[in-house]
């Protein structure tokens, strides 16, 4: 199978509504064990506003426009993306509406806020630049999931250098475009919970604090961000400097975080090595990585 085949089902699979399939799954069941039980009935009445104002509506919206528009199932066209969005950000609304209204869950009507107003953010910014919906739609639920369970949830960051390949590599975006889009995700997803949370006086017990889950947000964004800026700028030795960047941080990360966080930036930054390198040369991280002659981006 070729490489272009296999970015366009990692493509597939992690579009914004299907991959909220399985990661809202793993939150509605995190969110279902109270005092050491789990409520089934409070799982299922989640789980069905979840799917169905996450996914089954959004992605139901983005076939419909797509079709009528006559374009692929990205709508890669920037100015072809309003009405998506804007429905996007109308359907979220309204499953934060319900879980409000009903006193459902507070994790999860802050989390739909989030995506509301996540939205409207990427909806502004798409007014201008072609920011990545894909790394978008990924980074929230991660983010949810790290606050949710610490390096339990930051762990499915994992996808995030993968994405960023599959979305270049197709040609969907640029590097900068699909790692802006993780880093707004993954920032504004902590930032607005913890607001939320506190504004709206809808507290959730046992979760991380905003201090590390920020730290553990950093950990999975600085090799990818390092990767892009070299990408970018033209030096003699980037593989050097990649390097020597790499055990600075590796050096600050155990000075002062906690060992889970380290674990992470660890990982994140391995995988994001090793899929730069199984890439080849037509990924601009796997030169870099080899020390190859490039034309800066």
């Amino acid at each position: 199978m070729s490489k272009v085949k296999i970015a366009n089902i990692i493509s597939t699979l992690t579009n914004p509504p299907i991959i909220c399939i399985p990661l809202f799954l793993i939150i509605c069941i995190i969110l279902s064990f109270k005092q050491g039980s789990f409520d089934l009935n409070h799982f299922i009445i989640i789980e069905i506003i979840s799917i169905i104002f996450t996914s089954i509506l959004p992605m139901a919206i983005i076939l419909f426009w797509a079709k009528k528009l006559g374009t692929d199932k990205d709508i890669s066209k920037r100015t072809d993306r309003f009405t998506p969005l804007i429905t996007g950000i109308i359907s979220y609304f309204i499953g934060f509406l319900i879980t409000l209204t009903f006193n459902l869950d507070n994790f999860l009507t802050c989390l739909l806020l989030c995506y509301s107003i996540n939205t409207g953010v990427v909806l502004l910014i798409t007014t201008k630049w072609k920011i990545s919906v894909h790394t978008t739609g990924l980074s929230g639920p991660i983010a949810a999931l790290t606050i949710l369970s610490g390096a339990y949830g930051a762990i499915f960051a994992i996808l995030y250098p993968l994405v960023i390949w599959s979305r270049v590599i197709l040609k969907k975006h640029t590097l900068t475009q699909a790692i802006a889009g993780g880093v707004q995700g993954f920032f504004l997803t902590v930032i607005e919970m913890h607001l939320f949370m506190n504004i709206l006086n809808l507290p959730v017990s046992n979760i991380t604090g905003f201090e590390t889950t920020i730290l553990y947000i950093i950990s999975i964004i600085i090799t990818p961000i390092i990767l892009g800026i070299l990408s970018y700028v033209k030096t003699k030795n980037p593989q050097k400097i990649f390097i020597i960047t790499q055990i600075i941080l590796l050096l600050a990360f155990l000075t002062l975080t906690p060992v889970n966080i380290t674990l992470i930036y660890i990982i994140i930054s391995i995988s994001s090595i090793i899929i730069s390198l199984i890439a080849g040369d037509e990924f601009i991280w796997c030169k870099i990585l080899k020390n190859q002659s490039f034309k800066t981006l």
